[in-house]
């Protein structure tokens, strides 16, 4: 193996594990799933047949990951994420034909207790807070915060948030990376700093 496993975790016979990954206590990867390299799984985590896990995410204890989600590269999901892929369920009715897919792009970061539900597309380097319910599409570089879940700012790829309106102009430099936001109308672009 080019991977740790923890001797209480289980990973089914045809799982995918990149280079490098880290799989702790009582976890659990279904044969399905497709993990990339240098992914952290925390303590109790699931990851279901129908999912694909980019490099370096990290998801921290209890958080089940259900088939029909994606998550890009550098995703993090804090302490007990959920991520559902029935929109209207009942014990009593079968909807597996009904999943909906759910993409979590590049570098995006999910808070604590956080809710994500099925069919949204999260764009890349989108903050959501703790606690959140993501009902919605969220735009690259999007804040968001409460229940349901609206758009209060932008962050940067850092992680810091960004002196901008939610529409409109402006530019915002990021003081950890020097870094210029630019934002023009409701979509924000990153230009690197100049050496």
């Amino acid at each position: 193996m080019n991977y740790y496993q923890h001797p209480s975790a289980i990973v089914d016979e045809g799982a995918q594990i990149g280079e490098g990954s880290r799989i702790w206590h009582f976890t659990h990867v279904c044969g399905g799933a497709r993990v990339g390299a240098r992914v952290s799984m925390g303590q109790n985590v699931y990851v279901g047949n129908q999912v694909i896990i980019g490099n370096d995410c990290k998801i921290q204890n209890n958080v089940s990951v259900f088939d029909g989600v994606t998550l890009e590269d550098g995703v993090f999901c804090g302490p007990s994420v959920v991520f559902t892929n029935v929109y209207n369920p009942r014990s009593l009715i079968e909807r597996k034909n009904e999943y909906r897919d759910t993409l979590v792009k590049k570098g995006a970061t999910l808070g604590a207790n956080s809710t994500i539900i099925c069919g949204v597309t999260i764009g890349r380097f989108a903050f959501i807070g703790a606690g959140a319910v993501v009902n919605q599409d969220v735009p690259e570089y999007g804040l968001m915060a409460g229940v349901p879940a609206r758009q209060i700012g932008w962050m940067s790829e850092f992680g810091e948030q960004l002196a901008l309106p939610l529409n409109g102009g402006g530019v915002a430099i990021c003081p950890h990376t020097n870094a210029r936001y630019v934002l023009n109308g409701n979509q924000i672009s990153k230009q690197d700093p100049q050496p």
